[in-house]
């Protein structure tokens, strides 16, 4: 749930080359199947035309110069990935960005206490998503958010009350986990999930079911309130619920499994982007999601 601030995002590029694990496999591998190839063409050359080969040090320099690049080249690290789905017509995007600086719709994950403190640190942390849609989307007034929240929660029964001894910070209404509080104004509505429980600590969890009952129940409030229009939402449940879990690319792959077959039976948005931070770019093979976008783009054609 955490994200970076308001200050721009650095885009992939070549400084940031062999950082992730997954980057130096690919760079290793690549160089190397390189100098397999390269090395046997020269093999081949020096059989073919004897003596064409006079400076065998240099030819290996060259060699080695030109597969180390290959390498680079195949590592460079990819901004996003973008699949369109025909059946049922919508783009998927998965990219590296802020949050805050897209267009229209957004959501956001909340615990299921809707908390929304920031001022101490310790209900609600500044750096999250949570402190973000407070200090970007509210401009620090948490009075009219909380307003917000209470309207939209206002038809739906708390499962439980806790104690001012028990909670002594925060809000101690508790809803069902899966609830989804509708704010602002179309075009710029904010999807607020409950998908984590906050603990009388303060400290939020989060388990695999309470997250995808949180995101059924999202694509089915998008379906009602958002009409079809764009959907951008973070790698959810990857910051402060401790979803441990599941690592990035799993989280990544239940959120696009999730919204895909939803979208399957009924339509939710025309374009969904997930926004990963910075952080988090590096722990996600994207040419792989790109591979498993195909895969149920394909499937998705089966399908209907």
């Amino acid at each position: 749930m955490r994200l970076t601030g308001p200050r721009p995002s650095p885009r992939p590029g070549w400084p940031r080359l062999l950082r992730s694990w997954r980057e130096r496999r690919v760079f290793t591998g690549s160089v190397l199947a390189a100098f397999g190839g390269v090395s046997a063409v020269v093999q081949f050359a020096g059989q073919l035309f004897p003596g064409a080969v006079s400076r065998p040090g240099l030819v290996l320099a060259g060699s080695v110069a030109l597969c180390l690049a290959w390498g680079l080249v195949r590592a460079r690290p990819q901004a996003a990935v973008r699949q369109e789905f025909t059946r049922p017509g919508m783009t998927v995007v998965v990219e590296e960005g802020d949050l805050f600086d897209q267009p229209g719709q957004l959501v956001v994950g909340f615990t299921d206490t809707f908390d929304t403190v920031v001022d101490d640190g310790v209900v609600i942390n500044d750096a999250s998503v949570q402190g973000q849609l407070l200090a970007r989307r509210y401009a620090g007034d948490a009075r009219r958010l909380d307003a917000e929240l209470a309207a939209a929660l206002a038809g739906v029964t708390p499962v439980a009350w806790e104690s001012a001894r028990d909670k002594p910070r925060g809000k101690r209404a508790r809803y069902p986990v899966g609830t989804v509080a509708v704010l602002g104004t179309r075009p710029d509505l904010v999807f607020a999930v409950a998908y984590s429980r906050m603990g009388n600590d303060c400290v939020a969890s989060s388990k695999v079911q309470d997250l995808w009952l949180g995101l059924d129940r999202l694509w089915d409030a998008v379906h009602r309130h958002g009409q079809l229009e764009r959907l951008t939402m973070p790698l959810t449940g990857a910051g402060l619920a401790r979803l441990h879990d599941l690592d990035e690319d799993s989280l990544l792959r239940l959120i696009l499994l999730s919204f895909v077959v939803h979208s399957w039976e009924r339509p939710v948005c025309r374009e969904l982007h997930v926004v990963v931070r910075p952080g988090e770019l590096g722990r996600i093979d994207l040419p792989e999601t790109g591979a498993f976008l195909a895969g149920l783009a394909a499937g998705a054609r089966r399908h209907v």
